[in-house]
């Protein structure tokens, strides 16, 4: 049986609990609202609305993003949505 794109989707992104820069430590929850503690690379790119850059400190609690892996280490961040957006949206 194949999976919805809404199924895929809420499968596919997670929420950022706690992110450490200078450490390159990232904590998410995924739907099943269980943490998982990724160790990121100085070639991990975080990709926004701004551009690409290296590092996680452009990174918030509750900013939701997806998230490539290579090798089991987080490869490519990619925020779907700012913390800031979501607390303003009209789903709210």
């Amino acid at each position: 049986m194949s999976q919805s794109l809404t199924d895929w989707l809420q499968h596919s992104r997670f929420v950022v609990v706690g992110v450490d820069p200078a450490r390159g430590h990232l904590r998410i929850k995924g739907e099943a609202e269980v943490c998982t503690d990724l160790s990121c690379s100085e070639r991990t790119l975080v990709v926004t609305d701004d551009g690409t850059g290296p590092g996680l400190a452009a990174l918030n609690p509750g900013d939701i993003v997806r998230i490539e892996e290579t090798s089991g280490r987080p490869e490519r961040i990619d925020v779907v949505r700012w913390v800031s957006e979501e607390l303003t949206s009209p789903e709210w």
